[in-house]
């Protein structure tokens, strides 16, 4: 008597290489349906951004391809993921359904419906871990509760063993009555005209072929001198993962493994510049353990004090950041750098942060919206903890009186000014003496730069001191 077949649910998992869930599908013996369903409505207020969309959609064209080089076809759904799994499990009479778990709050409430749904039409339910090194019930604090700070965290996940990748080359096979689903093209995730996509194309190779060659290129190239680079904007000195990592075309236990083993091949200094790396492997590691624990993390501060915090935001000021014209040439470049590209590196993240939170006053949960529409690393724990982490409301955050100066900034980390120089070509004829605080030429270097301040660059949009003072009097008023 034949096997019923199975469905392989695939989510924010599109790869074929260390996939529990999937090696455990194929393992059933069962012939298989690869299914993705685009559930706008379950992810609520947190659907994908225009970027995520637009990675999303070459995402899923990678993962297609390799699924037909392994003799299988990916159905593509749109609507509501109870009706569409319920409707496949009826019309091919399914004997489960496998998917890897979720940990936001969107994914969790949706695999928790979908659970008790095939349970009534009995389906079994086969959840697999997969998007984390340890599932957050399996770190916990001597008194049995998850972890708030950092250092006791990363020290309790290095205690624990990071399991090997699942088994890859285990066959898949098709089921041949599967529906045909959708056409990609016909979700629209890519922009139509005008396109904006062009630099996104140029810089970033989605699915999970991208993601192997970046990690292959990072580990044989970036990673020996990561420890100082990773703060250089003008260098090419971080991983560049993080998108590959937020739709699952790459595992954390995959990069994990491979860092380990080049730095047992290496020693020396690589072996300790993979130290670095993976610490920030686990920062994200604790960012999804955060959200996991502390669902309302995208919404309200974690610490309750800052709930009552007196922002004063103004939509001139927010729009300026947006565009990259607030006047302070670090900030610009790095929201330009955001709008052409998808991401931005993560020390002028920070910067770019502080500014609208701290200079500008402006709440910390409208720069998470902007970055949440223009990054294509949008993950909502990685951002959420991380806006926090910088307003100084967050778990172990940095302290609001914390203020970064941008221009200091600029010079400690861009001091050649290649970075500011690329993404602000306007000020580029400027020396580097005031590269990063324009305001500060003479009218001479302003004449030889061809510059006009007010008109082709901004004045700074407030000014530090005033600025800096002021986040304090606010930060008073709660204390």
């Amino acid at each position: 008597m034949a096997l019923r077949p199975v469905i392989f649910w695939f989510r924010q998992d599109l790869r074929l290489s260390d996939n529990p869930a999937l090696a455990a599908a194929a393992r059933s013996g069962s012939p298989l349906m690869p299914v993705y369903i685009l559930d706008d409505r379950a992810a609520g207020d947190w659907a994908a951004g225009g970027a995520g969309r637009w990675w999303l959609h070459h995402s899923l064209v990678s993962l297609a391809k390799d699924l037909e080089a392994r003799g299988l076809t990916l159905a593509l759904f749109r609507g509501d993921s109870l009706e569409i799994l319920s409707a496949l499990c009826n019309g091919i009479d399914a004997e489960a359904v496998f998917f890897t778990r979720a940990y936001d709050p969107p994914g969790v409430a949706l695999e928790t419906a979908v659970a008790g749904m095939l349970k009534r039409i009995d389906v079994a339910a086969r959840r697999f871990g997969g998007a984390l090194l340890f599932e957050p019930e399996a770190i916990k604090t001597k008194a049995g509760g998850p972890f708030q700070v950092f250092t006791p965290f990363h020290k309790a996940c290095l205690g624990e063993t990071v399991a090997p990748p699942a088994q890859s080359d285990l066959p898949l096979l098709p089921f041949r009555g599967a529906p045909g689903g959708e056409m990609l093209a016909d979700w629209g995730l890519t922009p139509s005209k005008p396109d904006w996509s062009g630099d996104l194309a140029e810089t970033w190779e989605p699915g999970e072929t991208g993601a192997s060659r970046r990690l292959e290129a990072f580990l044989s190239g970036e990673l020996a001198a990561y420890p100082e680079a990773r703060d250089r904007p003008g260098e090419a000195g971080t991983s560049r993962l993080s998108p590959h990592l937020h739709f699952g075309e790459i595992s954390p236990r995959t990069i994990w493994q491979r860092t380990e083993m080049k730095a047992q091949s290496e020693g020396g200094g690589v072996a300790q510049a993979a130290q670095a790396f993976l610490r920030e492997v686990v920062w994200r590691e604790f960012s999804a353990h955060l959200l996991f624990h502390f669902p309302d993390l995208p919404e309200k501060p974690f610490k309750a004090r800052f709930r009552g915090f007196p922002w004063a935001p103004e939509e001139a000021a927010l729009k300026a950041w947006q565009r990259g014209r607030t006047g302070y040439p670090l900030v610009d470049a790095g929201m330009r750098e955001l709008w052409r590209t998808g991401w931005m590196h993560n020390r002028v993240r920070m910067i770019t942060a502080s500014f609208l939170v701290k200079h500008l006053l402006i709440p910390w949960q409208e720069g998470e919206r902007w970055f949440w529409d223009t990054l294509v690393d949008a993950d909502l724990a990685n951002n959420a903890a991380s806006w926090q982490w910088v307003a100084g409301c967050g778990a172990d955050a940095a302290p609001y009186f914390r203020i970064f100066n941008p221009v200091l900034q600029g010079r400690k980390f861009d001091p050649l000014g290649g970075y500011v120089r690329k993404w602000v070509p306007e000020i580029a004829g400027l020396p580097d003496r005031v590269l990063h605080s324009p305001w500060e030429a003479t009218e001479g270097e302003l004449s030889a730069a061809g510059l006009t301040l007010g008109r082709d660059y901004p004045l700074p949009i407030v000014d530090h001191g005033f600025a800096r003072a002021r986040a304090l009097e606010k930060l008073e008023e709660i204390k």
